[in-house]
């Protein structure tokens, strides 16, 4: 009976015990009926703030050095830059050493002036130059007064004039360069009283070497004269040198 006494209790917690335990087993679902449909996608999450800054990394080893590269091609000029300002005057240099001595600038010269004396009015021989011995100028000595001929030392052109004084005879003479008349002059004696002129003069070129002279070209046509009032002259001159070998005489 004491038994009895205590079984209400037990047999209540072991009632309940039973029910609950049968609730529980009747209300499994079976696996085959829990699958669901897929669930709509989340909207996409907020950006992340910026990371932290990684450690540096270690130090490189240095490389062999490589092959030298081609030439390149070369690029174009540049524009031109803008001038540069002025600088500064810089100081005066050291005295050079005298240089050598140059060539002379003056311009070579050549004339001459020379007349007939009255000892030599008279014969005149033909074919032979007339010897004018009296000396006006002659600085250079071009003309010789022994032999009546100009002798060029200067290469260039040159001016030659004769003037004659004609007395009691006709006069015809020749002015020759190198035995060859390149002028030839005459005047007729007509009875007159008193002397009178022939004169005329030509331009020559001539080279170191040349001569000129006045030569009497007929026996009875010799009338040059000379006296206290009147002369017979013969003139030369240099109007310009070629010198091509030199640029001062150019």
């Amino acid at each position: 009976m004491s038994s009895l006494g205590l079984s209400p209790f037990l047999y209540s917690l072991i009632v309940l015990q039973v029910c609950f335990s049968s609730q529980l087993e009747d209300n499994k679902i079976p696996p085959s009926l829990c699958t669901g449909h897929p669930g709509i996608p989340g909207s996409p999450g907020i950006n992340g703030g910026p990371g932290q800054p990684g450690r540096d990394g270690r130090d490189g080893r240095d490389a062999a050095p490589g092959e030298k590269g081609q030439k390149g091609d070369r690029g174009d000029p540049g524009e031109t830059g803008v001038r540069g300002l002025t600088g500064d005057k810089g100081y005066a240099g050291e005295k050079g050493e005298r240089g050598q001595p140059g060539e002379c600038a003056v311009a070579p010269k050549s004339a001459f002036s020379v007349k007939l004396s009255q000892s030599h009015a008279f014969p005149l021989s033909v074919a032979n130059a007339v010897l004018f011995d009296t000396i006006l100028l002659n600085e250079q000595g071009d003309y010789n007064a022994e032999t009546g001929r100009f002798t060029c030392k200067v290469p260039g052109v040159y001016y030659f004039a004769v003037h004659a004084t004609v007395y009691r005879a006709s006069l015809q003479f020749d002015l020759m360069k190198n035995g060859h008349a390149v002028a030839s002059y005459f005047q007729y004696y007509g009875n007159w009283s008193k002397p009178a002129s022939l004169s005329g003069g030509t331009m020559l070129h001539l080279v170191p070497g040349d001569q000129v002279w006045v030569q009497m070209a007929l026996s009875e046509y010799n009338g040059f004269y000379s006296s206290t009032k009147t002369d017979s002259t013969f003139n030369g001159f240099l109007v310009y040198s070629d010198w091509k070998n030199s640029a001062v005489f150019a």
